[in-house]
């Protein structure tokens, strides 16, 4: 059983990443036994659906760029669960993460292989409220219409999903609320994932 949190932020190691860290971590407090790792966009190239068709024909994309390495690790048997962070930009999501999200069409074409694997979104933000719910909320939209199962952060914070305010307190990183609830959307994961997985 394997998580996959993916970074699309176009900065590496930063904010969204440390968010994204914590919503690991709270997998491997909850589940130690679950397998995790994190993908970041940052330096890759990953271009945009440019609508060939050719995924509709074949289970692959006609574009030889660095999403054909992630699509290897999202058609996994082992995959269980997909954690999406963003950067909150101009309100939405990153161009990297509308790009991966696109991409992914492939695995929706090709015999929804998404469907059933449980979903969460983080989103960061320069203000407290600073687009992060919409950027959640578009996120989850595609996770719908790939067939997963999507969700919060749950009990007791409960909320879309992971919410970090990046620029609290005197630091970039002092949002402890946030990736508080980050932690336990990551939790949630992995409980939602053993629960779906108990009888395989």
């Amino acid at each position: 059983m394997k998580i996959i949190g993916i970074n699309c932020s176009p900065k590496k190691s930063r904010n969204t990443y440390r968010a994204l860290e914590s919503a690991i971590r709270g997998i491997n407090e909850k589940e130690p036994k679950i397998e995790t790792e994190i993908i970041e966009l940052a330096g890759k190239e990953i271009n945009g659906c440019i609508d060939c068709g050719f995924c509709k024909k074949n289970f692959g994309c006609s574009q030889k760029d660095d999403f054909v390495e992630i699509m290897e690790k999202l058609k996994s048997e082992d995959l269980s669960g997909i954690i999406i962070a963003s950067p909150v930009y101009l309100g939405s999501m990153t161009s990297q993460c509308k790009a991966l999200i696109d991409r992914m069409v492939v695995l929706r074409r090709n015999g929804f292989i998404l469907k059933n694997i449980i979903g969460g979104a983080l989103a960061t933000g320069g203000s407290r409220n600073g687009g992060q719910e919409l950027t959640i909320q578009a996120i989850h939209a595609s996770m719908l219409i790939q067939d997963m199962i999507i969700v919060s952060d749950g009990c007791d914070t409960a909320h879309f999903g992971g919410t970090v305010w990046s620029r609290a307190g005197n630091g970039d990183f002092d949002d402890e609320a946030g990736y508080n609830i980050c932690q336990n959307l990551g939790k949630r994961i992995a409980e939602t994932c053993m629960l779906v997985n108990k009888n395989k």
